[in-house]
């Protein structure tokens, strides 16, 4: 299947043209600006018609570069490499004083090496016949990777139609409904003091804001074992409100796509139960600072010491934060974050799923799409495993999501009613 094959009307919607300036570039003027720089390196003409000629420190021919330290022409350049290359002995026949200039160079030798050296070109800038071979080869790597990513571009074109209203559809949904800064979250339970330590800290934080499990005292151990006492889930009224208005988020931003909504109610519930907690940190890893690894969400600043203190433990939270760290280290573009999103939560293999063909079919082609998407918009090195890479993310927060249900039942198992009624009917 190539990136054309996008059937299906389901997953058409009304939009407008203007979404298409998302996807699209100027190609044509892209190569054409290219080929014109291209062309002015190989005939030495510059592009500013005003700008000053370089010539050639050596003969006064147009230079083409800097060559063994001095700007040269390409004459002039040859000639050096090849003289000292093979340690080559010139006489001159005269008094060593011929003129070296364009129309003259080729008629004495020694005094056009002797003004190669004047000029201050080094020999020990010459490189070997093995590190111009190594050169030669890294040269024609490139070029091979630049034709083979100019024919991936010619073989995609630009998403299809299907394609482009697929992520359109997303991020007007996820725009609608990700309320990323928390701006109408009302009417939760306030976030308490943080525990500090006698220096004045909080448990699991070093001076230095970046989070430490191991050697901050008793707090520490004892918010991570397994039966933390209760006086240290003091966060959790706060982290359920905090649970529960992103989970709606998510409902919200599944139940406005339509190809969801045309799905079986049994499907979605499934589908939602299965993948809510995915989806969301995929939407909130995009408010995550690699700088202070805290979730910044408006006025509310969310860390891994939040949810120690919510009474979640160790084996949940140091991966979490590995997951946020490498994934937001990959800069992915608005619609790369919706389509990953898509894709957790169209996973055909959730328990109670009953069309099983039909969410592997839209499954496949959202997968398709972000593929495309990334041929198309990312260039060569850094698009040749992004999208493997983002396949083994999902896969990991795959066994996020299993860890978090189990974190879930051991903090309702501490306090029953820990949990609202719309989390018991997520996670239960």
């Amino acid at each position: 299947m190539n990136c054309q094959d996008l059937n299906g009307s389901s997953l058409q919607q009304d939009w407008s043209p203007s979404m298409y300036s998302v996807f699209e570039e100027d190609s044509n003027s892209s190569c054409s600006s290219v080929a014109t720089s291209i062309l002015s390196l190989r005939t030495g003409e510059s592009e500013d018609p005003d700008a000053e000629e370089k010539l050639c420190a050596v003969c006064g021919d147009r230079a083409n570069g800097y060559h063994f330290h001095v700007l040269t022409c390409e004459g002039c350049k040859g000639f050096f490499r090849r003289s000292m290359s093979k340690a080559l002995n010139f006489t001159c026949p005269f008094t060593r004083s011929c003129p070296v200039n364009k129309a003259k160079r080729r008629r004495c030798q020694a005094c056009r090496l002797q003004k190669c050296l004047d000029v201050g070109m080094r020999r020990d800038m010459i490189m070997t016949e093995e590190a111009l071979m190594a050169r030669r080869e890294l040269r024609l790597k490139k070029k091979q990777e630049r034709q083979q990513r100019l024919q991936r571009v010619a073989e995609v074109g630009s998403l299809s139609v299907e394609q482009k209203q697929l992520i359109a559809t997303l991020i007007d949904s996820n725009q609608k409904h990700f309320d990323s800064k928390f701006e109408n979250f009302k009417g939760y339970r306030l976030q308490p003091q943080v525990v500090k330590d006698k220096w004045g800290n909080s448990p699991l934080s070093s001076p230095d804001c970046s989070p430490k499990y191991s050697s901050q005292g008793p707090v520490v151990q004892e918010l991570m074992e397994n039966d933390a006492p209760k006086d240290y889930f003091k966060e959790l009224p706060h982290f359920a409100d905090l649970s529960t208005y992103m989970i709606q988020q998510v409902i919200k931003f599944a139940k406005d796509i339509p190809i969801f909504r045309s799905l079986g109610m049994e499907d979605q519930i499934s589908l939602l139960k299965g993948a809510t907690m995915e989806v969301s940190q995929i939407q909130f890893n995009s408010v995550f600072n690699l700088e202070t690894n805290q979730w910044e969400c408006g006025k509310i600043i969310l860390s891994i010491e939040d949810g120690a203190l919510s009474g979640f433990q160790r084996i949940f939270l140091e991966p979490l934060l590995k997951f946020h760290v490498t994934f937001r280290k990959l800069k992915l573009h608005e619609p790369e974050y919706v389509l990953m999103q898509a894709l957790a939560l169209f996973s055909p293999d959730r328990p109670g799923v009953i069309e099983h063909d039909l969410i592997d079919e839209i499954h496949e082609k959202t997968a398709l799409t972000l593929k495309c998407y990334i041929d198309y918009h990312h260039p060569l090195p850094d698009s040749r495993f992004l999208f493997a890479k983002l396949l083994s993310l999902l896969a990991e927060l795959r066994t996020l999501n299993d860890e978090n249900a189990k974190q879930m039942i051991h903090i309702q198992n501490i306090m029953s009613d820990a949990m609202t009624p719309l989390m018991k009917e997520i996670f239960s």
